[in-house]
């Protein structure tokens, strides 16, 4: 009887196990997913400054909206740096609310840069400049690369979410403080719009 009550005892062990290290593997797939995103809104963070510097000598005028441009793209660097910053152990995949400060301030960047392009299509040297031209296509496939990104983090959300929240992984996970991850969300239908950053017709 010992011996069977040892078996059980010993098999409840080993199946919780099983799911802690489940639930480490699907988290650290959230982290990596956020990490994927991270790294290809770095490179649209280094492309704006470029973009505003090279539309500075032809939109002389349009000085605030340049520096309207270079504030949110700060602003929403600052945003990412903090929920990069966030992803400790004893956090879920990052910290509550994060993510959706970080949506935000991409939101707004992504609304600014819309201006930004749609102004710049008033000034035909600005549309002819190799370099502005060079610039937008390296941020058009930027956004395609954001995009994606994005798609493949709210997939590892959604597997994690679903598996935390599971009987009896649930137990497990509330044992061992693996939270909820933060889906990212986008606040509005415009929001959901990736920055248009052609010309038409050069």
């Amino acid at each position: 009887m010992e011996w069977i009550i040892l078996a059980l005892v010993a098999g409840v062990i080993g199946y919780g196990i099983v799911i802690y290290n489940g639930l480490v593997v699907l988290r650290n797939r959230v982290r990596n997913a956020f990490s994927q995103i991270d790294v290809q809104l770095q490179r649209r963070y280094d492309l704006i400054p470029n973009l505003v510097e090279t539309a500075k000598g032809y939109m002389a005028h349009e000085r605030e909206t340049l520096e309207a441009v270079i504030a949110a793209r700060n602003r929403a660097h600052s945003a990412a740096q903090r929920a990069a910053g966030t992803s400790g152990a004893d956090a879920g995949a990052l910290g509550a609310g994060a993510v959706g400060e970080l949506a935000s301030a991409e939101a707004a960047l992504g609304g600014m840069l819309t201006r930004f392009f749609a102004l710049a299509e008033a000034y035909p040297d600005l549309k002819a400049n190799q370099n502005m031209a060079q610039l937008q296509e390296e941020l058009a496939s930027t956004e395609n690369r954001i995009a994606f990104a994005r798609q493949a983090y709210n997939d590892a959300v959604m597997t994690y979410n679903t598996r935390r929240e599971q009987f009896p992984d649930s137990i497990v996970a509330n044992s061992f403080n693996f939270t909820a991850a933060e889906l990212w969300q986008l606040e509005n239908a415009e929001a959901r719009q990736a920055p248009r950053v052609s010309f038409g017709n050069r």
